[in-house]
């Protein structure tokens, strides 16, 4: 039993880059904010071959206009061009920070980077974190939601008037409200790891498709000259313990075999880890009392790198609409949020989803339209630029914190 009841104005439950970067977006509206995360986050040191997430335009203003792009700048590999093609097809499509009128398409940063600007900007709010802890229960209730988290030292209780569900694609409240999920297993595994070529990157992200899923190969911090680069491999899941179990002078001639001659050798591998690639979009966003984010709401294909790019688009629309006074999980407050949204979520899982289907097989009829689409893109300005848009993350509504300056 909990001795104790401890009231907030919103609990969120998550603390990965969702959940810290919702946190350092509501600061500013000195609201009463409890993070319950499930483990302490443990340290570690930068490695020339850590993870990294690309961000967009729209992100990188985001993360400015927190205030917390100075500390991050540092970190991060500039993206000034991509180059998109398919294996065994010259139709290529080009876009370039020239064209947006930008100094850059997006960044790629190390996560551990991006996370601990985060967790650092969340320690100097007001913000208290319960951690390690775990969700036990949660009922809505009138006008505050039920919580009872389990600690170190036993349960507590805990009524919010909203309650933020950003721990990710399995969310545990999305599980103890019984809302359902729409998955679809692609039946691939992504491979992550870093490399560095023969010939330096240029600032060029390149995104090489074939039947098996996408090989990217993106600008990577840590290398003066250019000549790091993070690699992403989508396979065949059922292939996957295969090319994990190559030595790395193997992997290393397929991966160049995959992915040609642009860049020249890959003279030196990084740790390699895989995921499996699932789609998962919650059935509802929201619930009384309750609201769902990032990959709690939707959990979609790296393809593109759209994943992240809109979660943090659905943290900046949330802190626009929870600025306003008063009850900040009245259901008309989460109504807004939800239609304000839509557009946005429905677009980029489409765009990420139908890019998987139409270039992750063999038809051989279908390579041919996908070799003239390619073209089609490159050469028809209109198109290109509503993809550009789409992937700056300017392709539906713009949140405020993510309209760019002057």
């Amino acid at each position: 039993m909990t001795s104790t009841v401890q009231t907030c104005d919103i609990a969120i439950i998550g603390g990965g880059l969702v959940g810290a970067s919702l946190a350092v977006a509501l600061a500013p509206l000195n609201l009463r904010i409890v993070l319950i995360e499930a483990a302490t986050p443990p340290g570690s040191a930068p490695s020339w071959d850590e993870r990294c997430i690309a961000l967009n335009a729209a992100s990188q203003q985001i993360v400015a206009s927190l205030g917390l792009w100075d500390a991050l700048a540092p970190s991060v590999e500039p993206i000034r061009s991509t180059h998109i093609s398919e294996r065994g097809r010259f139709g290529v499509a080009r876009f370039t920070a020239e064209q947006a009128g930008l100094p850059a398409l997006g960044y790629n940063v190390p996560m551990r980077a991006l996370g601990a600007v985060f967790a650092e900007a969340a320690v100097r709010t007001s913000l208290q974190t319960l951690a390690p802890a775990r969700l036990r229960s949660l009922q809505p209730a009138g006008d505050a939601a039920h919580l009872i988290v389990e600690l170190a030292g036993g349960p507590a209780e805990l009524h919010a008037q909203l309650v933020i569900a950003a721990d990710g694609a399995r969310s545990t409240v999305r599980e103890l409200l019984g809302i359902g999920a729409a998955s679809r297993d692609y039946q691939q595994s992504a491979i992550v790891t870093a490399v560095r070529p023969q010939r330096a990157h240029g600032g060029v992200a390149y995104e090489r498709f074939m039947p098996s899923g996408p090989l990217a190969v993106l600008p990577k911090p840590d290398d003066a000259q250019g000549h790091a680069c993070s690699l992403v491999w989508t396979v065949a899941t059922e292939q996957c313990g295969d090319y994990l179990a190559l030595s790395d002078a193997d992997f290393l001639a397929a991966a160049e075999d995959a992915f040609g001659e642009r860049l020249g050798r890959f003279a030196a591998l990084g740790r390699r880890a895989a995921y499996p690639l699932e789609r998962v979009i919650s059935e509802r966003i929201s619930a009384p009392r309750v609201l769902f984010l990032g990959n709690a709401a939707q959990s979609l294909h790296p393809v593109a790198a759209q994943g992240f790019n809109l979660g943090l688009r659905d943290v900046a629309t949330l802190a626009e609409v929870l600025a306003e006074p008063g009850d900040r999980g009245a259901s008309e407050r989460l109504a807004r949020y939800e239609a304000q949204r839509e557009s946005d979520r429905a677009r980029v899982a489409g765009f990420t989803d139908g890019l998987v289907r139409v270039f992750s097989n063999a038809v051989p009829g279908l390579r041919s339209l996908r070799h003239l689409g390619l073209l089609a893109l490159d050469l028809t300005p209109p198109l290109k630029q509503a993809v550009l848009q789409q992937n700056l993350g300017y392709g539906s509504a713009v949140p405020p914190l993510a309209r760019r300056r002057g």
